[in-house]
């Protein structure tokens, strides 16, 4: 298995955390009463649009830190509008994403100036499966 993850091209550390892997659920639900009063319960599982949030923020180890010029790659790939590309995870699975949201936050650990390209970064980037 690989150490890293990549999305787009870019190799981002293998420790990003993913915060919403078990907060969305795979089967569209909804209920409504008929006019004679009976539950109408329909399912049906969804095709695309989960959310995939990866985190690299301070741990109780220390910080997970991406150099700037990483944070600058990604940058350069949500700033492409309709941009789709291949997530793969460090444990093998690969998603087609998309940007959701703002899709990308990065924040230096520290301020230095003027910035060099392995300055490090804290990151939370924000897709979806499409």
């Amino acid at each position: 298995m690989p150490d890293d993850i990549t999305l787009g091209g870019v190799t981002l550390p293998g420790d990003l955390r993913w915060i919403d892997e078990f907060a969305w659920s795979p089967v569209a639900r909804s209920q409504e009463y008929s006019l004679t009063g009976a539950l109408i319960v329909q399912e049906a599982a969804k095709q695309t649009g989960r959310p995939i949030t990866l985190e690299a923020k301070n741990e109780s180890a220390g910080y997970i830190c991406l150099a700037r010029s990483q944070v600058a790659a990604l940058y350069a790939l949500v700033s492409t509008p309709g941009w789709a590309g291949t997530l793969t995870l460090m444990d093998g699975r690969s998603f087609a994403v998309a940007f959701r949201d703002e899709g990308l936050r990065a924040d230096p650990v520290r301020h230095i100036a003027p910035h060099e390209d392995a300055d490090a970064y804290t990151l939370t980037l924000q897709l979806q499966t499409i």
